[in-house]
């Protein structure tokens, strides 16, 4: 087997470091990304959530205007989830 000269181990060395340099910045280029979208869903989170804020306030709202006032202190049970759930039975 033949011994690489000087220079051509130094130009492997080069091929080596520039390939590794490469592989750092699309590895950098991929975590960028996994951040851009963890952030792009935690936004959406949020605005899912508070659409369904806004929305069980208009509903308690409609509901207020339905039910007489004398049972606005029982008012969750008429609420659509509450009134979809069957009630315990007491004995």
């Amino acid at each position: 087997m033949q011994e690489k000269l000087g220079w051509e181990k130094q130009k492997e060395e080069e091929v080596k470091e520039e390939a590794r340099k490469k592989r750092e910045e699309k590895d950098k280029k991929k975590k960028q990304k996994k951040e851009k979208i963890m952030e792009v869903k935690k936004v959406a989170e949020e605005w899912e959530i508070w659409d369904e804020e806004e929305e069980a306030a208009r509903l308690e709202e409609e509901v207020k205007k339905l039910v007489p006032k004398k049972f606005h202190q029982w008012i969750k049970v008429f609420g659509k989830k509450q009134s979809e759930r069957m009630p315990t039975r007491k004995v």
